[in-house]
């Protein structure tokens, strides 16, 4: 339960942060936010990451609907078994739910953190989320998928010595 309101608050969060910037910036504008690393810049992306695969919203919108409804089902059916594998959960889903909003209901994701101290790419809360999630959930699976799922007393196949009578 702790999983799914982290999730909520996150895409809440995301939402809000990107009512103020729509609000209260102009589109390409900046305003400084936290000194010599992130000013708030209002930019309206129909891409992903970098802007890459702008002219095509509706696969971005669709891939978006996919991972969340991917997500869901593996929330949902259990696959995820630690606190590792449920908050990289919480985390994808929030990003991707955050981002799919934008583009269901404006056609366009807004971002707006951008920074000062080095180019990078202007992004926002639901992609943070996703920068994060994704390599937990690569972690998760590589530490611990196949390896969990083992009930308690049964024999590691792998400890057992071949059958050839030493």
């Amino acid at each position: 339960m702790f999983y799914a309101i982290l999730a909520a608050a996150l895409v809440a969060l995301d939402q809000i942060v990107k009512f103020l910037v729509r609000a209260n910036i102009e589109l390409g504008a900046s305003v400084p936010f936290i000194p010599f690393l992130l000013d708030l810049t209002y930019v309206q992306n129909t891409g992903a990451a970098f802007s890459i695969l702008r002219s095509h919203t509706w696969l971005l919108t669709l891939t978006s609907a996919v991972v969340v409804l991917v997500m869901c089902v593996l929330i949902l059916k259990g696959f995820f078994k630690n606190r590792l594998g449920l908050w990289s959960a919480a985390l994808v889903l929030a990003g991707g739910m955050g981002n799919l909003i934008d583009r269901a209901v404006f056609g366009f994701v807004t971002d707006m953190f951008k920074t000062t101290f080095m180019e990078f790419a202007v992004f926002n809360v639901a992609d943070c989320c996703i920068t994060i999630g994704v390599p937990l959930l690569f972690l998760y699976v590589w530490l611990y998928v196949g390896r969990d799922e083992k009930k308690e007393g049964e024999p590691d196949e792998s400890a057992q010595l071949p059958p050839d009578g030493n």
